[in-house]
C-alpha cells in the first residue's frame, strides 16, 4: 500500500463509525424509488456543512455536492444510490427496518454511507486540485427507462454539472468482503419486460373441443420461448429469457378466455437485445396462431448494457490495487446478468463501475442482495471511502 493509500484508508477509518452509525439510521427508515426525502435531507445537511454547493430536486429527490479545490480544470463524478426495496425484512438486527414491507436489501444504504464518508474526508483533507460532483440518485430500482438515472440526466445533471469520466461502485455477496471487482466492456446485462396476453375461447372443460384454450397455448409458448437461446442466440454471447408469471383460469372445469404471461429479457450485447425481441415477438404469434388464439404482446425494454470504459476501468482498477494490493483485486471478473441504470449515465459519459466484496461464506452479509435476510457489511464502510478518496486525488491530481 502506497503512502497516499495509507492515508486515505487511515482518514476514513478515524470516521468510519460515524458513517456506519448513518448507514444503520437509513436502513432503519428505507425509502421507495423517488421517496429519499428524508435519506436526501440527511445527505444535503452533511454536505451543506462540510462546505459542498448543494442543488436538490435533479431526478426528483436526486442531488448533487460539488467541491472546488486548486486551479485544476478536470472534473470527477462519483455516484451513489439512495433509494430501498419492497421486501419485508427478515434480518432480525436492532438496525433492521422500521417500515413493514420496505427494507434496504440491496445496499444503497451502504453506498450512500461510503460516498459520504468519503466526502467527509475530501472536505476536511483535500489531497485534490479540481471539481468533484458527487451524486446521490434516487430510484435505482425503478427497472425502466425512466429511472432515476435518465431523470437526473434529463433534469440537466451532465449540463449543470459535467464530468470528464464518473464512477460507481455495489456491494457483492459472494466475492470476499473488502475485495475489489473491475471489468472492461460489457458488466451488467439489459433488462426487458415483456407482457403477453392470449385470447382464446372458453368453454365447458368437458368440451374441449369447442373452445380455443389458451392454456395449452400458454404451456407451448413457455417451452418454445426457452429455444429462443437455446437455438438463435450465439452460445458464445449471453442471454437469459424467463417466464416469471403464467396466469390463466379460476376454476378447474372451465377453460378460460385468456392466458397471461410475464417474462424478464436480459442480454450483454445490444445486438443479442434486438434480436431477442425480434424472436421472441416472432415465436408468440406463431404459437398463438398454431393454437387457434391470439396474442397481444406489450414489450417494455428497461435498462441499457452497463459498458465499462476500458481506460477509465484501468485507471479505476489501478487505484484499487494501490489501495488494497493485487491480491484483493479482481482485475477482469465476470459479467453479471442482473442489470443497474448507470449503464445510462455511461452511455453518456466514459466511466466504470466496479464491484466491492460484502463477504463470503458464512461471513457477514452472505445472503444475496434483494434478499429479506440481507444487510451490508459495515467493515467496507471505510474500505469503500478509501477508495473513493484516493480515486479521487489520483484523477484530480
Amino acid at each position: 500500500m502506497s503512502p497516499d493509500a495509507t492515508s486515505a484508508l487511515t482518514a476514513a477509518q478515524a470516521c468510519a463509525q460515524e458513517f456506519i452509525d448513518l448507514r444503520r439510521d437509513i436502513h432503519r427508515h428505507p425509502e421507495l424509488p423517488f421517496d429519499e426525502r428524508r435519506t436526501s435531507d440527511l445527505v444535503a445537511e452533511r454536505l451543506q456543512a462540510w462546505g459542498y454547493r448543494v442543488e436538490r430536486g435533479l431526478g426528483g429527490t436526486g442531488l448533487v455536492g460539488q467541491l472546488e479545490r486548486g486551479k485544476g480544470r478536470r472534473t470527477l463524478g462519483l455516484r451513489a444510490d439512495m433509494d430501498a426495496l419492497p421486501i419485508q425484512e427478515q434480518t432480525g438486527l436492532p438496525h433492521a427496518s422500521s417500515h413493514d414491507g420496505v427494507m434496504h436489501a440491496c445496499g444503497h444504504d451502504g453506498h450512500t454511507a461510503m460516498l459520504l464518508c468519503a466526502a467527509k474526508v475530501l472536505a476536511e483533507a483535500g489531497g485534490f486540485s479540481g471539481r468533484l460532483n458527487l451524486i446521490f440518485q434516487p430510484a435505482e430500482e425503478y427497472g425502466t427507462d425512466d429511472s432515476g438515472a435518465v431523470r437526473m440526466m434529463n433534469d440537466g445533471l451532465f449540463a449543470k454539472y459535467p464530468c470528464d469520466a464518473i464512477f460507481a461502485m455495489h456491494n457483492m455477496p459472494g466475492w470476499p468482503q473488502g475485495h475489489l471487482v473491475f471489468r472492461q466492456g460489457a458488466m451488467m446485462a439489459s433488462s426487458d419486460k415483456v407482457f403477453i396476453t392470449l385470447h382464446g375461447h372458453g368453454g365447458h372443460g368437458a368440451l374441449p373441443h369447442e373452445a380455443a384454450d389458451p392454456v395449452v397455448a400458454a404451456a407451448g409458448l413457455v417451452m418454445a420461448l426457452q429455444t429462443v437461446v437455446a437455438r438463435n442466440v450465439d452460445p458464445r454471447q449471453t442471454a437469459v429469457v424467463t417466464v416469471g408469471v403464467l396466469q390463466a383460469g379460476r376454476a378447474n372445469n372451465v377453460i378460460p378466455d385468456r392466458a397471461h404471461l410475464e417474462l424478464s429479457v436480459r442480454a450483454l450485447d445490444p445486438d443479442v437485445r434486438n434480436l431477442l425481441q425480434q424472436r421472441i415477438t416472432a415465436i408468440t404469434h406463431a404459437q398463438a396462431q398454431s393454437f387457434g388464439v391470439k396474442a397481444e404482446i406489450d414489450y417494455r425494454r428497461g435498462y441499457a448494457v452497463l459498458v465499462n470504459d476500458a481506460e477509465q476501468t484501468e485507471f479505476a482498477r489501478r487505484v484499487g490495487t494501490e489501495l488494497v494490493g493485487g491480491e484483493r483485486v479482481v482485475a477482469q471478473g465476470p459479467a453479471i446478468t442482473g442489470s443497474e441504470d448507470f449503464a445510462y449515465m455511461l452511455e453518456k459519459r466514459p466511466g466504470s463501475y466496479l464491484l466491492i466484496g460484502n463477504g463470503a461464506g458464512d461471513q457477514a452479509g452472505a445472503c444475496m442482495v434483494h434478499n429479506p435476510g440481507y444487510d451490508f457489511n459495515d467493515a467496507n464502510v471505510a474500505i469503500g471511502a478509501a477508495y473513493w478518496t484516493l480515486l479521487a486525488r489520483r484523477f484530480l491530481a
